[in-house]
């Protein structure tokens, strides 16, 4: 399944990013980088998702893409030389 999950990306004094969803309270993760914090938000997700799964909870409706072959509206951070 796909999922379209805001994303708020935080950068920490000491360095690194805290990942956080307003949509998701429980999706929290980190990463030295943007690129890590990112790549982790994949095993952030996947277990905010099995957790709704034995809680016998569902994602919100509007997280999850039910026809992944249309548009879909997605903001990221790029970073360019």
């Amino acid at each position: 399944m796909n999922y379209k999950i805001p994303l708020i990306l935080e950068p920490q004094p000491e360095g690194g990013y805290t990942v956080t969803s307003p949509l998701l309270p429980e999706l929290v993760t980190e990463g030295d980088t943007v690129d890590e914090a990112m790549s982790n938000v994949k095993d952030a997700l996947a277990a905010v998702v099995e957790a709704y799964q034995d809680l016998g909870r569902s994602l919100p409706k509007n997280a999850q893409i039910q026809d992944a072959s249309g548009a879909v509206w997605l903001e990221t951070v790029v970073t360019a030389p």
